[in-house]
């Protein structure tokens, strides 16, 4: 064990009580050097934990692979611990502290035999800001410690930190025998800790991200009146030099991270707008002393999807992923690169596949099931530092102001390309009914809508009907509350083919929520929202089918009250605690809809 670089009790009782229920052979405590950074890439690879890939061609760069049932979130397995099961809410997994740790601590006893714990101390935000979090994961994972070194702040900095203050988050993770029958993501938002075991996949075991980020973190928000969020922000720049920033939030297979690193169309290019990505995918807001939104990204790198990324649909991030990248369940080439469905280039004619089998282009299974070469949920993880459009802001602790807030869905014939709410209440109510219909590439029934508030489903910390209590007492705590919009860019044609190009384009209707957002254009009123005139959106360069833009604004009042149905049946599971704001928004949205 090397000495505990710190001072702080609290925090050396808790590795040493750790310890002694893990077991572990030695401790190392993790300082963020690079030289402690290449010994411990050196032992991963030693210890077939991962590969090292073409250093010419993908410098610095590594493949791991995963158990091959531990290839994404196992949400049936993770858990909300509240003394009370009302705190967690009729959306969350519930399990009672006592029992919980008691469970999982049967699964970590003697967990760590043989093995090493590494002491990550990391800070999610600038070290020392007033937005920013600290956290100390345990774990006896090397992949979990490369990964929180590319997707944290970590070291000395953030150790100095906590010789001031005790309050961190208590994350423990171990890899145990990898059995999903004894895999356990335990959060106790009481005891500001985060228990994980049984699984080595980034989003069950980087505990910085979706379990402090969102989690654990807009439990505290919730407290300390401030917003954590499942959001990307970004700014754009006008030519002027004048920056606006707005956070966007939607499900997944929406292109949240594409709209992060958006290029600028070429039509648009004459105006010469920049734009500057922040973050990917959490957004931390607070109300600043001037009464308006201000917003950090909490992480420092990208945990994206691999698959379907390509020069098309995301040329930054391929710029991005081509050195100090860990890919996971991806193709290795014979030329030690890496491939993937839906990548650049030509389709390799063999490979190792991501379960390390031999693989060739048509190889089918016994059932006769073509085998990917990639895991549809394979992942990379990037420092956002080789992000080209990586904002100069990052490392500020005031963090940005935000102008818009937008949400959006995947719906093919309901939403238009964009509206925007009438006031924050509204506002509320369009981000806790969003919804997406499911796509192919997803379990469940083709089209069938799932409903997804603020992109949050998934990782609200607590009752969601006291997140949405608490979205609502923060439009009344600001003086400049953002405004709020909604975007759709997947809507179709009777023939199932997009209306709207979407990618680059998207920047024309991103122009338009800003001018909104200043005063620079008016707008159509419908029942649900204002909906931009014709005329408004800038189009030059891009033609659409003759009829498109009509159908891209039409809002059928019909459709929408048939939507109301299934909104009545989501908000009805939270009974009492629903606030009565999104019922009233509920009935004076359909007198609007039944009046026309």
């Amino acid at each position: 064990m090397n000495k505990p670089p710190t001072h702080n009790k609290k925090l050396k009782d808790w590795v040493s009580k750790m310890a002694r229920l893990c077991n572990p052979d030695n401790i190392i405590w993790i300082d963020g050097s690079d030289t402690q950074k290449q010994l411990l890439e050196r032992e991963a690879i030693a210890g077939a934990e991962i590969i090292r890939l073409n250093q010419e061609k993908l410098p610095s760069c590594f493949l791991h692979r995963t158990a091959p049932d531990d290839v994404a979130r196992t949400e049936h397995l993770t858990y909300i611990c509240t003394r009370r099961k009302l705190d967690a809410g009729p959306t969350n997994n519930w399990m009672a502290p006592k029992a919980a740790y008691q469970k999982a601590a049967a699964i970590f006893k003697n967990s760590m035999v043989g093995r090493t714990m590494y002491v990550i101390p990391f800070s999610m935000g600038p070290v020392g800001s007033s937005f920013s979090k600290i956290g100390v994961e345990l774990t006896d994972s090397r992949y979990v410690v490369l990964n929180m070194l590319i997707m944290t702040r970590v070291g000395e900095a953030v150790l100095r930190q906590l010789e001031e203050e005790d309050n961190f988050t208590k994350c423990l993770h171990s890899k145990a025998q990898l059995d999903i029958n004894k895999r356990l993501i335990l959060h106790f938002p009481e005891d500001n800790t985060i228990w994980s075991v049984g699984s080595g996949y980034g989003g069950n075991v980087l505990l910085g991200k979706k379990c402090l980020s969102l989690r654990i973190a807009s439990f505290i928000a919730r407290k300390e009146y401030w917003l954590a969020e499942h959001m990307l922000i970004m700014g754009i720049e006008e030519p002027n030099g004048h920056i606006e920033y707005i956070v966007a939030a939607f499900p997944s297979a929406c292109g949240k991270t594409n709209l992060a690193m958006l290029i600028p169309p070429e039509g648009l290019k004459r105006k010469g707008y920049r734009i500057w990505t922040v973050g990917d995918d959490i957004a931390w807001m607070r109300v600043d002393s001037d009464g308006s939104l201000w917003a950090i990204n909490p992480e420092t790198g990208f945990f994206g999807v691999a698959v379907g990324t390509n020069s098309k649909s995301n040329p930054t991030m391929v710029k991005v992923i081509q050195k100090n990248t860990i890919y996971t369940n991806v193709l290795l080439k014979p030329d030690q690169t890496v491939w993937w469905e839906g990548a650049d280039g030509e389709v390799p004619t063999q490979g190792i596949d991501w379960m390390g089998r031999p693989w060739k282009p048509g190889i089918k299974d016994v059932n006769g099931k073509l085998i990917l070469a990639a895991h549809p949920n394979s992942r990379f993880t990037a420092p956002i530092t080789n992000c080209p459009s990586a904002s100069f802001r990052l490392e500020q602790h005031h963090g940005v102001p935000i102008s818009a807030i937008i949400f959006g869905g995947r719906r093919q014939h309901l939403a238009p390309l964009v509206y925007e709410t009438f006031n924050w209440q509204h506002g509320v109510f369009v981000g806790a009914t969003m919804a997406s219909e499911r796509t192919a590439a997803q379990v469940g029934k083709l089209g069938e809508v799932r409903r997804d508030p603020m992109a949050m489903f998934p990782f609200c910390g607590y009752n969601m009907a006291d997140y949405f209590k608490h979205w609502l007492n923060m439009g009344k705590r600001m003086a400049k509350p953002p405004k709020i919009f909604h975007v759709n860019w997947f809507r179709t044609d009777q023939e199932g083919n997009f209306l709207w190009p979407g990618f680059g384009e998207n920047l024309r209707i991103l122009e338009w929520i800003l001018d909104r957002c200043n005063n620079k254009v008016g707008a159509n009123k419908t029942a649900i929202g204002f909906v931009p005139k014709a005329g408004d959106i800038d189009m030059t360069g891009l033609e659409l089918n003759q009829g498109a833009m009509e159908k891209l604004f039409e809002v059928r009042n019909q459709d929408w009250i048939g939507e109301l149905k299934g909104i009545k049946k989501f908000f009805e599971q939270f009974k009492r605690d629903l606030p009565r704001e999104l019922w009233q928004e509920y009935k004076e949205l359909l007198v609007r809809l039944e009046s026309k």
